[in-house]
């Protein structure tokens, strides 16, 4: 990592630390790891991942977002009268407040009710819910939300510089190889830019019983993903496996209700081992290659063999790029990987991650990219 960039994420942390937000060495440490898997170019993505991975509370959002246009892309904004009130930063006319002072401001702000800080929004509130909290009420607008998100996977450029014709960022060692063939004169600029990148996804889905209240959020995450991301391949399994896929990308305007009816054994047992051998047997290899990531949504609660679960999972990692497990239970700090299911599956699964609402999904973004 480009020492510039950790220097200036430090001291665009310090920054919100004086102005009374609160981010940790390991949110920090977090924020590196993001950007290096972000487009350092695209404002959005750099806010996104930051947002993120300092967990900015929605009292906190005005500040961040002043802070982020003042400080990380120099654009000489003032922080808005809520952040000058709360904390003095960077840049301030009476200079930084001391760290007793930002500490009796951090605990006047926590006795504001929730949804009534400054700057709160609905949007802001929904993206924290859990989904086990949410109701057929904020499907819809969750929905919307998820759509946003899963467009901007769809048009995350790739990491990866490439030659192009026109337009892009000057190439000097291949402008200088192509003056080989002019004597040494450079006549046209060769360029380069990051594409566009498509990810190929294969999403496996868990709908037994243990899923019912983070299930229908996340089915509309992954339809959200199968619409826009057209090599997206979408498996339903709770005591079998069944390919959703077609259903996924029909009617805008067939609801996740009638899934139920497509799928056997809808809230029932779950026999994850036995889907994903079933996954493994009829699908690997025609779905499955070098570039593909495979997503797991389950609560590994096994009810079948742990060892037929961990044999599939040694299969497909041994293929895919990477595999991510994402685990609803995990929004739980509680939490401990120990059941049956998942303990077998973690030395197979390069990242294990929670699910349990929007932000957790927002965090999912950059390690669906290739």
């Amino acid at each position: 990592m480009n020492r510039d960039l950790v220097v200036h994420l430090a001291r665009f942390a310090g920054a919100l630390r004086e102005a009374g937000v609160r981010v940790s060495v390991d949110d920090e440490v977090d924020g590196l790891r993001a950007l290096r898997r972000s487009d350092l170019g695209d404002p959005d993505d750099v806010r996104l991942a930051l947002r993120c991975t300092f967990k900015i509370r929605p009292r906190d959002e005005r500040t961040f977002e002043a802070l982020f246009e003042r400080l990380w892309w120099g654009r000489g904004r003032a922080p808005p009268p809520a952040a000058r009130l709360r904390g003095r930063g960077v840049g301030h006319p009476l200079g930084p407040r001391r760290n007793g002072e930002a500490a009796e401001a951090g605990g006047r702000e926590r006795n504001i009710p929730e949804g009534e800080e400054p700057g709160s929004s609905r949007e802001a509130l929904l993206r924290r819910k859990s989904f086990d909290d949410c109701d057929d009420r904020d499907l819809p607008d969750m929905e919307r939300l998820m759509v946003r998100l899963a467009e901007r996977l769809a048009t995350r450029r790739s990491r990866r510089l490439r030659p192009v014709e026109g337009r892009g960022r000057a190439d000097p060692r291949r402008s200088l190889r192509r003056a080989l063939a002019t004597l040494g004169e450079v006549i046209l600029l060769a360029r380069r830019e990051r594409p566009i990148e498509t990810p190929r996804l294969v999403v496996l889905c868990d709908t037994s019983g243990s899923m019912d209240g983070q299930g229908r959020f996340l089915l509309a995450f992954v339809r959200a993903l199968a619409r826009v991301a057209k090599r997206t391949e979408v498996f339903a399994f709770n005591t079998e496996l069944v390919r959703i896929t077609p259903w996924l990308r029909g009617q805008a305007g067939q609801g996740l209700s009638g899934l139920s009816e497509a799928v056997p054994d809808w809230s029932g047992g779950t026999r994850i081992g036995e889907s994903l051998d079933a996954f493994v047997a009829r699908h690997l290899q025609e779905l499955v290659d070098s570039r593909t990531v495979v997503v797991v949504f389950s609560d590994g609660l096994e009810q079948g063999d742990p060892e037929l679960l961990a044999d599939a999972l040694r299969r497909i990692r041994a293929r895919a790029r990477r595999v991510i497990w994402l685990n609803p239970l995990l929004g739980d700090p509680r939490y401990e990987p120990t059941a049956r299911g998942m303990a077998a599956a973690l030395p197979f699964v390069d990242r294990l991650a929670p699910a349990h609402d929007l932000e957790s999904l927002e965090r999912l973004v950059p390690h669906l990219s290739l």
